[in-house]
């Protein structure tokens, strides 16, 4: 593919227009919720760790080569909620508070998210990401690939400045992430059980860099070493958790921009129209072997999946059966599943000690599961 221009249009107001988020509208929170003054002294100390962050961040994204400086700013630039670096900002309540470790720490995390999510749109031939064009329909699948890898080069290099066990925990996470890309793409084996499998990869692919954010909370801002396992824990279930949430959304219409967040620009069903594994699928597909009406349903999906590109599409039949998915109780139950892991991530936080950071761990974790767009 021939490098192309960056369509009109599609980056985000660069310098101080960017709109930088609170910890209230990156994590769907109430301003409500922070009632109290300790409560309010968290959010400030937090929101000002959000402004340091994103300095850090645009600091770090560039390089000694225009091309390289403009696509590695590409996503950066057209948003984000900063929900893992956030969270490492709220788990060092626990501590020190916001230090300047905690700071490279999130940058760190946020980087890494980021060039994941270069890699994953080649992978799946992605469109859109944040509402922009891909990396790779802007400049092709190499450049995509190659500025990816740039950006894991950075957060390594943040990360050594912070010593050897920051260097450890970015490599056993980076390892699961690869590990977790490597199961999805390859499936489930003969004798695994298929929903089992898709958990576990989005435990390695999504639970376990939220999990490191929360852990990095705790170690960089000196906060007691028993806090540890339990934020990792409420990381790697909410992380199941929000991913469930999303195979869910992903077949509700997409949402118009309303002034200050632009479209995702998806249809309904972007997965099921892929032939991407769901757990909504996945639950379809055991009913299948007993039910005939699933059967049916499944038939049908299975046809939309498998179309080629030229091929003649019916989409208002398509949109038809994406709509009977989203109606089916395996649905439903997918939304049981999201909020049964939620729980779990609750029940995790129970060692630490009553306050600001439980209570909004504990709010978010709700917010997840009750997302509707």
């Amino acid at each position: 593919m021939t490098p192309k221009t960056p369509v009109a249009g599609t980056r985000a107001p660069a310098g101080k227009a960017r709109r930088t988020q609170s910890l209230s509208s990156s994590l769907n929170l109430h301003d409500r919720l922070f009632s109290t003054s300790r409560d309010r002294e968290v959010a400030r100390a937090v929101d000002d760790g959000i402004e340091r962050l994103e300095a850090r961040l645009f600091a770090e994204v560039k390089f000694s080569d225009e091309l390289a400086d403009v696509a590695a700013r590409y996503l950066l630039e057209a948003g984000g909620k900063r929900v893992r670096p956030i969270l490492a900002m709220l788990t060092a309540q626990l501590g020190d508070g916001v230090t300047d470790e905690v700071i490279m720490a999130g940058a760190s995390i946020e980087l890494t998210h980021l060039a994941s999510l270069y890699h994953d749109d080649v992978m799946d031939s992605a469109p859109v990401r944040r509402g922009v064009p891909t990396a790779q329909n802007v400049w092709g699948n190499s450049i995509a690939i190659l500025v990816g890898d740039l950006l894991f080069a950075r957060a390594s290099k943040l990360l050594s400045i912070l010593g050897e066990r920051a260097i450890q925990l970015q490599a056993d996470t980076f390892e699961r992430l690869c590990l977790g890309q490597l199961r999805e793409t390859i499936g489930p084996k003969d004798n695994e059980n298929p929903i089992e499998h898709y958990l576990q990869v989005l435990s390695d692919k999504t639970g376990s860099l939220i999990a490191a954010s929360a852990q990095m909370g705790v170690i960089f801002s000196n906060a007691p070493v028993e806090y540890e396992q339990p934020v990792i824990e409420f990381g790697e279930k909410i992380g199941v958790a929000f991913q469930l949430i999303d195979d869910v959304l992903d077949m509700s219409p997409p949402a118009e921009g309303d002034g200050k967040t632009q479209p995702t620009g998806k249809k309904a069903g972007t997965d099921v129209r892929a032939g991407v594994v769901t757990l909504p699928v996945l639950y379809l597909r055991k009913r299948a072997k007993r039910n005939a009406e699933a059967a049916a349903l499944l038939k049908r999906i299975d046809a939309v999946a498998t179309a080629k590109p030229g091929d003649k599409v019916d989409e208002a039949a398509v949109d038809a059966v994406i709509a009977e998915l989203r109606a089916h109780p395996v649905t439903k139950a997918t939304i049981d599943e999201a909020h049964g892991w939620a729980r779990g991530a609750v029940d995790a936080l129970a060692p630490l000690p009553d306050g600001t950071v439980k209570k909004t761990l504990t709010r978010f974790a709700d917010t997840v599961v009750d997302r509707t767009n």
